[in-house]
Parts: C-alpha cells; structure tokens; sequence
C-alpha cells in the first residue's frame, strides 16, 4: 500500500484522483486546498488530515518523513500556473509526483524539472489519458499499420471539441490565460498529445482564432494535416447537438466515436504509473512545446484550408 498527499483536493478533477487512489488500495494521508468545500474526501477517505495553509501542509509532510512514514506519492490537482511550485515540493518531500495535464505551461519549466527530478531522484509522471483510452490505442494501432505498408501517408484529420461552460469560468483563473495557458492548453493539451501520439511531430501550425472562449488552426505532423477546433461556448455547439459537449474527430472523413470510457481512465493511468510504466516529463514535452507555440502565434488569415467552424 502507498501512501499519497493529494493537493488541489477541493478542484474540478480532485474526485478522479481520490477514486484512483482508492481504486489500487493504495491510502490518501493527507491533503491540501485553500478552499474548505472538500466534502468528496468523506466517500474515499474520510481519516485524511486535510489543510487551508500550505504552510501547515508543507510542516506535516515533513514531519511525516523525519519520522520514517514519508509519502511515496504527491498528487498534483492545483490551477495549471501553480503546478510547477507543487512538483517541486513534492519532490523536495522525497516522493513521486503524479500532476494533472498541462504539466507546466512553458517548455522551459520543464527544463528545470527536469534537472530537479535527477538531483532528488524521483519521478514526474503527467496525467496523459487519452493514450489508454481504448478506441484510442486501437486507432493508433490501426494508423501503425497502415505507416508500416505507406510511411508517406498524410491523413486527413478534423478535430473539433467543444465542452460548454458558463460565466463563472471566465471569473475563475481558468479564464485567465497567464494561469491556464488558455482554451488550446487548459482542454486541448491532451486532445494534441494524443495526436502527436499518433501521427507524429509537428512540422508546421497556423492559428486562425484564439480568443478567450475558443481556438482553431491547421496543424501539419508527419503523417496527418489536422484541422481543429476547441470552444467553451454553447454557441459553437451543432444544432442537432443535445448535450453541452461536443467531441468529434474524423479520419480521412470516417468519424470516431470515443465519447464513452473516460470514467475510469484516471484509475487506469495510475494503475500503470503504480505497475512501473507511467508517462514522464520526455512524454509531455512535445504538446507542452506546441500549446505554447499556438499561444504566442500571430493570427493567419481566414483564407485556404482551415476548420469549418470557424466560418461561424
């Protein structure tokens, strides 16, 4: 049985990690967040110590580990500008650290993780989903195959994803691009990773909206020309759409459905990470590298090939 710290508990993404800590009988020991809504730990866990001072979190911790009963695992759920701090202290604290994607928001803070995880001697792993989902991993197998008999080949890829969310959001620091990274980093690092996954490194990106509310450009890999498309406005959803979320990819015009199994794909990712494989810093570098490409990216012409809702 391991022994984790949870911090972000009260966030959004918090209750998948605390049924994954508890789905591989492993135990939550303490947790951490500012705010006190953090009711959820009673399902799991209800024996955690929990803290709003992070100073008093950070004591607890210590004195955990001088005495012999350290955490072997630190899990990170904070707001995406303040997982950089929150990896280095689980590090510090001599455990392993899980953290939900993006894992830092500039390529260059993954740089210096980097040299921290060596100095301290433990491991980052990012939460990167979508390579265990299983239509997924049957699709990069598919597009594997077809590589093998037509290295050449460049599919025709359109992405569209559209999650709705309400006023609150733009309040919130998600709305804040300095703290998410924005639209095409807070909900679409992993949609990119899973594309870069598959079809290979980025050869060359237009962006032709980036907005507060939505993103969309031409992203050009080695095997595929994708067109994609992310929003958090309802506005954007289809007509006949009944649901407030919206994910479609096709495939040289085949669409594939993967709208179910992501339920459980936090327990999974876990239960790698816990079986010795996991995804690691070298993983996340290539989406983390083009999120911050496509945010810093001046603006191309609506004019050629781009996505089709962006005409709208």
């Amino acid at each position: 049985m391991k022994k984790f710290a949870l911090i972000g508990a009260a966030g959004y993404i918090a209750p998948r990690h605390l049924r994954a800590i508890a789905d591989t009988q492993n135990e939550l020991v303490c947790a951490f967040d500012p705010n006190d809504s953090v009711g959820i730990i009673d399902s799991t866990f209800p024996n955690a110590d929990f803290f709003i001072e992070f100073e008093r979190f950070d004591r607890h911790i210590d004195k955990l580990r001088r005495k012999g009963f350290g955490v072997d695992f630190v899990s990170v759920c904070s707001p995406n500008y303040l997982h950089d701090s929150h990896i280095r202290f689980g590090l510090r604290s001599g455990a392993d650290v899980i953290c939900e994607k993006p894992l830092v928001l500039n390529p260059w803070n993954l740089d210096a993780l980097e040299v921290i995880e060596k100095e301290y001697g433990k491991k980052i792993y990012n939460i990167l989903q979508l390579r265990l989902h299983t239509t997924i991993v049957a699709l990069k197998s598919r597009v594997d195959c077809e590589l093998a008999k037509n290295p050449n080949k460049i599919f025709d890829v359109n992405l569209s994803y559209i999650t709705s969310r309400g006023k609150w959001y733009f309040i919130s620091w998600k709305g804040d691009v300095s703290k998410s990274g924005g639209v095409a980093t807070n909900i679409g690092i992993h949609f990119f990773d899973m594309l870069l996954w598959i079809f290979g490194a980025p050869r060359q990106s237009r962006v032709h909206l980036l907005t507060p509310s939505s993103a969309s450009g031409v992203l050009e890999l080695t095997n595929a020309r994708v067109r994609w498309f992310l929003s958090v406005d309802s506005m954007n959803l289809p007509k006949d759409c009944a649901k407030r979320t919206f994910r479609e990819i096709t495939i040289d015009g085949e669409a594939m459905e993967f709208s179910e199994g992501f339920t459980d794909l936090h327990t999974e990712s876990y239960r790698d990470i816990l079986n010795g494989g996991g995804f690691g810093t070298h993983d996340a570098r290539a989406s983390i590298e083009l999120v911050h490409s496509i945010r810093n990216a001046p603006l191309a012409p609506l004019v050629g090939d781009y996505h089709p809702m962006c005409k709208g």
